[in-house]
């Protein structure tokens, strides 16, 4: 595992660039975290240094949003998801192996990831702007 402090945005911007440049295209990306932890800044982060011009956003009325970059990148929210049949009709299984796929609120859909899932858990640090990104999966 490897333990990444963030004291503010640009070293957000840093571990994604860093992300980024070990993805090799068909990557599965579970955060684990709460409401305004940064899931959706550190997305933003690794989409941008794969190569886009998007405006990167949180998907939770879409459910899913697409960006084309290096790799297809799939950005989904899973937080009104409660039940399989919830995730079925998210389209989740389609995705896979299709790009990078990034989910946020990865806890409601765990026993579904697969088991080669990159796994990166945001907690609050000490200061309003600090950032703890554990990761497990991936070699940064």
């Amino acid at each position: 595992m490897t333990v990444f402090n963030s004291k503010n945005l640009k070293d957000t911007e840093e571990l994604g660039k860093r992300i980024a440049k070990s993805l090799k295209g068909n990557e599965v990306i579970a955060y684990f975290g709460g409401l305004g932890s940064g899931k959706t800044t550190l997305t933003r982060a690794i989409v941008n240094a794969l190569g886009t011009d998007d405006n990167v956003s949180s998907p939770t009325f879409a459910i899913v949003n697409e960006y084309k970059s290096k790799f297809s990148v799939y950005h989904f929210d899973m937080y009104r998801v409660a039940t399989w049949e919830d995730l079925y009709s998210t389209g989740f299984f389609d995705y896979l192996d299709t790009g990078v796929i990034i989910v946020e609120w990865s806890e409601n859909i765990e026993n579904a990831l697969p088991d080669n899932t990159v796994r990166i858990t945001v907690t609050m640090g000490d200061s309003e702007s600090e950032r703890i990104f554990e990761i497990e999966g991936l070699e940064i």
